[in-house]
């Protein structure tokens, strides 16, 4: 056999040994995406369910500032509350880790207080979470028409607000871990002024008991 007949023998059993690697490898790496799809499909992991249980308004106040062009006044928002948020996993057989997690509160859209982050926790099946974080903003600088807006509300008895929940979570099945799902909650919480006598047009923001949150009402989640 002539050397150069050799060495086109060994580049064949070469190019033969690694055509039946990666055949092997792509093998193992398909079976194991089934498995992880087989898996998937028989928990079936859902969404958290997230509930507003409670709304304390410590303190909402608006006042006036210098004009603006257009002689448009300035209007700032200066506001306190604590947020009562429950939060049930309803899977059988799947954790779900909570990595990160912000509340903050809007008014028709406009974000009123800085997000405030929950601490990282993992919830068991079937698990409930509550948190009772404080929400705040001060200096909130209030374009004219929402001041108008929230005059008018607070004239007329009743404000309603959204307390928003914006973070990442995981899903855990036995040892398998997913990655990262963008976690978005909305709440709304309708909030009675002075028993629904409304401020008479004041926005001082009254005492004890001005503002009332008037029930626990689930929220929609999007993940």
């Amino acid at each position: 056999m002539s050397i150069k007949h050799c060495e086109q023998h060994k580049d064949c059993e070469r190019q033969r040994l690694y055509r039946r690697c990666c055949a092997a490898l792509f093998a193992i790496l398909l079976l194991l995406l089934l498995i992880v799809l087989i898996v998937w499909l028989v928990l079936r992991p859902t969404k958290p369910r997230f509930y507003l249980n409670d709304l304390t308004v410590v303190c909402l106040n608006v006042t006036t500032g210098g004009a603006a062009a257009g002689a448009y006044y300035y209007s700032y928002l200066a506001v306190t509350m604590q947020a009562t948020l429950a939060a049930r996993n309803g899977n059988d057989r799947v954790g779900i880790y909570y990595d990160r997690a912000d509340v903050y509160a809007e008014y028709k859209g406009l974000r009123i207080t800085v997000p405030t982050s929950l601490p990282p926790v993992y919830q068991g099946h079937p698990d409930l979470t509550v948190w009772s974080p404080f929400l705040s903003g001060n200096n909130v600088q209030l374009p004219p028409y929402l001041a108008v807006s929230l005059t008018q509300d607070e004239t007329a008895g009743y404000l309603l607000v959204t307390i928003r929940v914006d973070g990442w979570i995981r899903y855990k099945a036995g040892a398998f871990i997913t990655g990262h799902y963008h976690l978005r909650v909305r709440c709304p919480a309708l909030l009675t002024v002075n028993d629904g006598r409304g401020s008479y047009g004041s926005n001082t923001g009254g005492g004890d008991g001005y503002f009332k949150f008037q029930r626990a009402a689930a929220c929609v989640v999007d993940v």
